[in-house]
């Protein structure tokens, strides 16, 4: 019995406020360990009550910066503190993410596994649910996105570049990126380019005043 307290009382003294170990080694950008005493990238606080809104806005920023690390932290949140009904949703995009992280780090079967798991999760979410577009995420997009990514880091040689295969979680129902964060909940009308095509000449404007005397 001794044991045990002393071993708990140890562990709270070498844990912070957030719960995390005083005494743990660095990571890099995706959550590898770096040796102690470099210069890791910060971990994201666990914990963190969000909005869903402020929770895709936050994991896309950081799936952009190439940290898919970081945006599984983020979802994971969301997936234990959020209602039950949406745990799955929560955690299948945690799952994706950390599949990305795998896949940049080179590690083929691991990456490919996780993209399909996360993926098989959203769309059990989205068949029960009988939601497509929750918090304006396209569900559909992402899981095409993670099965063919999954394909590809099983078929090619080189390692993912994190930030250049991230996915856009959110986009207007026409296929258009959506906003990051809460944004306006209808889509910008698309813009239209009036310059003349090359080889063409612009109408002239109308003449209301009658022919020239």
């Amino acid at each position: 019995m001794a044991s045990t307290s002393s071993g708990r009382q140890a562990d709270a003294r070498d844990r912070d406020g957030e719960g995390r170990a005083r005494n743990a080694r660095p990571r890099d950008g995706l959550g590898r360990p770096l040796p102690y005493g470099s210069d890791g990238v910060a971990r994201q606080p666990e914990g963190v009550l969000r909005t869903p809104e402020e929770t895709v806005a936050e994991a896309q920023e950081l799936l952009d910066a190439g940290r898919p690390f970081h945006a599984h932290e983020v979802f994971e949140d969301a997936w234990k503190a959020g209602p039950d009904e949406e745990r799955t949703l929560w955690r299948g995009l945690a799952q994706l993410a950390v599949g990305l992280t795998h896949a940049a780090r080179g590690n083929v079967t691991g990456g490919a596994r996780l993209l399909r798991r996360g993926a098989g999760a959203v769309e059990e979410w989205r068949a029960e649910a009988g939601q497509q577009r929750p918090y304006g995420m396209d569900l559909g997009a992402l899981t095409s996105w993670a099965r063919e990514l999954a394909e590809s880091v099983e078929t090619g040689h080189a390692r993912v570049d994190a930030a250049a295969r991230a996915p856009r979680l959110r986009r207007w129902p026409d296929g258009r990126p959506g906003p990051l964060g809460g944004g306006p909940t209808a889509p910008p009308p698309p813009h239209h380019d009036h310059a003349p095509r090359p080889g063409t000449h612009p109408d002239p404007p109308a003449c209301t005043d009658g022919p020239a005397m």
